[in-house]
């Protein structure tokens, strides 16, 4: 007969090299805090309900807790024979206190053990990621703030477009930041339901109180199907979604941070206490913090299309194949976590190059657009005006200038609708501060935008 926990069935133990391959503990050791204060909850339900002594569940509940304390204290050493966490630590508390140890897996399986393990784990990092993401995103306010005025290249195709404000800039990050704080949000309240209580797949014989339960653990509910609390990990492939999403935000970040810190922008220098220096070429300054965040990104990718491709295939209910969901999981969260907070302590110390951001501005007939909506203003048609400022565009190309170093009669060649009140119309800050549509980059909006981000700020 084996001696697994599991061994009644069976008449030979399992080979040294199964055991191996079997065992989780490995990695779901990270889930120890969680195993037991699910136990403990358990093991208080089941006295409640009379399944179980009330002495019995004082012993699992005394013994957990000691356990529990010499886990974190370094003086437990987890085995591969008890394959995973949750055999482990009922293991050791069976070698403990006797028969009360082995009372304490009445009315439940490892499948919804491991369920509620799991979900517990990721709605804590979950919660974890929403105060990183409140740090970033208080960062990048900080920034906007303190840049209302510098005006930059606004950018499409990597080509000239338009002026905007830095602050305007920043503020479209702090958006998709914010939204990002949003799903980790909306994924806590959607996998805050207790699947302890399914059993196996099917549910108990014992009359359980799951509600005291999701009480005792700090769920909103409970879950309303057995087969599917145990059998579905869409709640981790939401949260790894969630933090694909982010990464890309970070890495597209990143990537402008990595631009504007070359010597071709110019337009930022990043703190030497987050850049790095070349072995051969002294002259060296590499934004290294902000090229590993953008290569995690595709780390965090990988979590979840492994996610996502371990569940594919899987029949309901429960799948030894899902005992490979929670490394992706944890290391994206780590992933995460890391690069939020090295992003936000390097973003505090980035120095603003304003000069050179606004003489980039200046160039490129950024101020095109502004020229035809001027002559709109005029009474001509759109399509009209946008074909005769871009035949002064191109004759100032021919003669290297810019739209406004043109005279009034020069102008006047092209539409004689110009008059000189065009001059102000065209300069950077004129354009700027001429848009009068909400959530645009005048300075005016953009005020309007960081008081609202402040107010939100404030409620979480």
């Amino acid at each position: 007969m084996s001696d697994k926990l599991w061994g009644g069935r069976f008449t030979k133990q399992e080979s040294a090299s199964a055991d191996e391959f079997n065992a989780s503990i490995y990695f779901d050791k990270k889930l120890y805090k969680e195993d037991i204060e699910g136990s403990r909850a358990h093991a208080a339900m089941l006295a409640k309900q009379g399944i179980i002594s009330q002495e019995d569940a004082d012993k699992i509940d005394k013994g957990l807790a000691e356990i529990l304390d010499e886990i974190e204290d370094g003086l437990i050493e987890f085995t591969i024979k008890n394959e995973d966490i949750h055999m482990n630590i009922e293991s050791i508390l069976t070698e403990r206190i006797g028969d009360a140890g082995k009372r304490l897996h009445t009315a439940r399986s490892r499948n919804d053990q491991v369920a509620l393990d799991f979900r517990l784990w990721t709605k804590r990092a979950a919660e974890t990621h929403l105060n990183d993401l409140k740090l970033l995103c208080n960062s990048i306010l900080k920034i906007a703030e303190s840049n209302q005025q510098a005006v930059m290249p606004g950018y499409t195709h990597l080509q000239h477009a338009q002026p905007v404000t830095f602050a305007f800039h920043m503020m479209a990050y702090f958006q998709m930041f914010k939204r990002d704080y949003q799903r980790f949000s909306d994924c806590i309240e959607r996998m805050d339901f207790l699947p302890l209580g399914a059993g196996a797949l099917a549910g108990t014989t014992y009359n359980t109180d799951r509600q005291f339960l999701a009480e005792r653990l700090n769920f909103s509910g409970i879950t309303e199907n057995a087969m599917d609390s145990v059998s579905d990990r869409d709640f981790a492939i939401e949260f790894l979604s969630d933090a694909s999403i982010c990464m890309m935000h970070l890495s597209r970040f990143c990537e402008e941070l990595i631009l504007w810190s070359s010597s071709e922008f110019s337009f930022i220098e990043i703190d030497d206490a987050y850049s790095t220096g070349s072995s051969i070429m002294p002259q060296k300054k590499n934004p290294d913090m902000a090229e590993l965040i953008r290569g995690k990104t595709g780390r965090v990718y990988g979590n979840l299309i492994t996610l996502l491709t371990l569940m594919k295939g899987l029949p309901l209910a429960y799948n030894k194949d899902m005992q490979e969901d929670k490394p992706p999981v944890f290391d994206a969260s780590e992933t995460l976590s890391a690069c939020i907070n090295i992003f936000a302590d390097m973003l505090d110390t980035i120095t603003l190059k304003a000069d050179n951001m606004e003489k980039a501005a200046s160039t490129g007939f950024m101020n095109a657009t502004d020229a035809a909506d001027y002559l709109v203003s005029k009474g001509l048609p759109f399509r009209e005006c946008h074909a005769i400022i871009g035949e002064i565009v191109l004759y100032c190309i021919d003669h290297g200038k810019s739209i406004e170093e043109l005279s009034l009669k020069q102008l006047r060649d092209f539409a004689p609708e110009f008059d000189e009140d065009v001059y102000n119309h065209v300069n950077l800050k004129a354009c700027i501060k001429a848009k009068a549509s909400e959530a645009s980059t005048s300075f005016e909006s953009v005020r309007k935008q960081l008081d609202s981000a402040h107010n939100w700020l404030k409620k979480l």
